[in-house]
């Protein structure tokens, strides 16, 4: 911090010499970083995992990308910041959720023991997580339909205890 505040020579040489160290040292892990995937997708042509081999190569064509979240407001204009964003799902949501009729089955299970559609079972969480496709993109979550698949017993049941969370 000396170096910025103290407009010495000394000071602005020694800044300059650690941006350079700094922008050398950077420079070097984005070269090995490239190389690294390169190798990889060389492996990948050599084992004939073509899929993987076009993914990583899609990654390099298109660089990197920002995402961008734009939404329609009521008006069909678009808006971009995420409060206008919020406010408009929010709205749909509300409107779609409180649709005529509901209250009046909202009565129905309330008098009633049993609910009008049971929760979900371990047979139905098991069937779902089984019929999820391989090499699929991602949601919103980031998470894998590998990742279900490969987790086992206890992953599966933990999904199921959200899923009956979020049911009732």
């Amino acid at each position: 911090m000396q170096w910025v505040q103290d407009p010495y020579q000394s000071n602005v040489d020694n800044m300059n010499k650690v941006r350079r160290d700094a922008s050398r040292h950077f420079r070097g892990k984005k070269k090995e970083y490239l190389l690294t995937k390169i190798g990889e997708l060389g492996t990948y042509s050599k084992i004939k995992n073509i899929r993987k081999l076009y993914r990583g190569m899609n990654v390099f064509k298109k660089g990197c990308q920002p995402r961008i979240n734009i939404a329609k407001d009521g008006k069909s204009d678009l808006v971009a910041d995420s409060h206008s964003i919020l406010a408009r799902q929010r709205n749909c949501f509300s409107q779609l959720l409180n649709a005529h009729g509901v209250n009046e089955v909202r009565q129905k299970e309330i008098h009633t023991a049993e609910p009008l559609v049971p929760e979900p079972s371990a047979s139905d969480i098991e069937l779902v997580i089984e019929n999820l496709k391989r090499d699929k993109s991602t949601g919103i979550d980031q998470i894998q339909a590998e990742l279900f698949k490969a987790g086992g017993k206890k992953i599966r049941c933990e999904i199921r205890e959200l899923a009956i969370f979020i049911w009732n």
